[in-house]
């Protein structure tokens, strides 16, 4: 009798990777609110901008003065340095709602207010100038950025634009060498845990394919290659409307806290067996205002018992294996779409960290944290990876810089819509989409 043929079962070893969170500057423990304005975060901007642009003034157009806002002399070409401030004409207005002439006419909630009679103006501390000439485009920039301008005053009081200096992107860290072995990062966001287009077996998949509980041999070989995952915002819909200051009765507490617990549930299976790092978005339990802060671990007591879970503030920023990574859920993207144009969602992420400023719209039209002696939004060191969360669609792009500067751009679908996470790999910074699909017959 033949001996029976056993399959010995294969045990695959999960890569390892070294970490490092860099979110210490988002957070705002150590702050104190003293009802202070968002005057001083405009200073604090202006002021380390533009000492890092006047370094960069001498490399561009040496042969000209500088000059402040008030020191302009009519015809006389120079570079004034300053924050734009955009006019326009239909930015909502607060008050527009209390307004009796408004009261009838329903408000109008445009996807982009921009219009054709838009206008930029410079501010530094000496005073403000009006902005003229084809070279600056309205509909490009956005109140907050710190820019160098090349041109003169008019007869008409106005500032002729001839050049236009931004920042550039900062300086980088060189890409360690290339290893020989593929290490994967997967973003996911837009989750929606709880919400009508929520489908929870599609989420299920996507946690059984990272865990290595689904497919064949080889899958389970690329599963075993991910060597960590990040949900960018949106992770929980809570039902908004038991939130009205009445107290819950026991079934509205229950339907309040059950998407949580599930999403706990889910995040579970991925802490046991990997690195999660979750950020907040604009519809989780969380602050409103940029930086917003961790989500409490008390809302994930089953994946908190994991030290591989990390509750991370949004924006994010950390280092795996010396490659930083920097990111957010979605917020200064989807502002810059209100208030400027561009032709796709990547341009905006771009033109971010040109302008070194991750929500130049920040404290305009975006809430922010009125810091008083620093703006941590400021973008110090280019990424290697910058990724945005609960877009429309996937999309990415590789930028690079004029001193090698090499950065992977990405744009991550909402995944309760799409079913789509995506995938980087570490080795050479390649990335593509992993899409969930389930299908019932009737």
């Amino acid at each position: 009798m033949e001996a029976m043929q056993i399959d010995v079962e294969k045990h695959l070893q999960r890569k390892q990777s070294l970490y490092q969170s860099l979110d210490e500057k988002f957070q705002i423990a150590k702050e104190t609110y003293r009802g202070q304005q968002y005057s001083q975060i405009y200073f604090a901007r202006l002021h380390t901008m533009r000492t890092l642009i006047y370094s960069l003034i001498p490399n561009w157009k040496p042969h000209l003065p500088v000059c402040t806002v008030l020191g302009l002399e009519e015809g006389k070409e120079c570079i004034i340095v300053g924050t734009l401030y955009k006019h326009m004409k239909l930015k909502p207005c607060i008050l527009d709602e209390y307004s009796k002439e408004r009261s009838v006419v329903p408000l109008v909630k445009p996807h982009n207010f921009m219009h054709s009679n838009d206008s930029l103006v410079l501010e530094d501390e000496s005073g403000r100038v009006k902005l003229g000439g084809t070279v600056l485009l309205p509909s490009v920039y956005v109140t907050g950025i710190v820019v160098a301008l090349h041109g003169k005053e008019t007869s008409a009081g106005e500032f002729l634009v001839l050049d236009i200096l931004d920042a550039d992107l900062p300086p980088q860290i060189e890409l360690p060498l290339k290893s020989r072995e593929d290490k994967y990062v997967v973003f996911v966001s837009g989750v929606s845990v709880g919400s009508s287009t929520c489908n929870p077996l599609q989420f299920q998949l996507l946690v059984d394919h990272i865990t290595g509980h689904l497919g064949d041999e080889k899958e389970q070989g690329i599963a075993a290659q991910i060597v960590h995952v990040v949900i960018s915002g949106n992770s929980v819909v809570v039902p908004r409307g038991l939130l009205n200051g009445q107290n819950l009765t026991s079934k509205d507490q229950s339907s309040l806290s059950e998407p949580i617990k599930e999403l706990d549930i889910l995040l579970t299976q991925i802490a046991a067996g990997l690195p999660l790092d979750i950020m907040p978005g604009p519809d989780d339990p969380a602050n409103f205002a940029l930086p917003q802060q961790p989500l409490h671990r008390c809302l994930f007591p089953g994946t908190s018992a994991y030290n591989s879970f990390r509750s991370c503030t949004n924006p994010h920023s950390f280092e795996l294996e010396n490659i930083s990574f920097l990111g957010t859920s979605g917020q200064n993207v989807d502002d810059l779409e209100k208030y400027s144009e561009a032709k796709d969602k990547l341009e905006f992420m771009e033109r971010t960290l040109r302008w070194r400023h991750l929500a130049p719209t920040a404290p305009n039209t975006l809430g922010c944290y009125p810091f008083t002696d620093r703006d941590p939004l400021l973008i110090e060191s280019c990424p290697h990876v910058y990724f945005v969360g609960n877009q429309d669609k996937y999309e990415t792009r590789l930028i690079k810089g004029s001193e090698g500067q090499v950065v992977r751009l990405i744009c991550i679908p909402k995944f309760c819509e799409t079913g789509v996470a995506v995938v980087l790999n570490m080795r050479n910074l390649e990335c593509h989409a992993l899409s969930f699909g389930t299908e019932f017959s009737s």
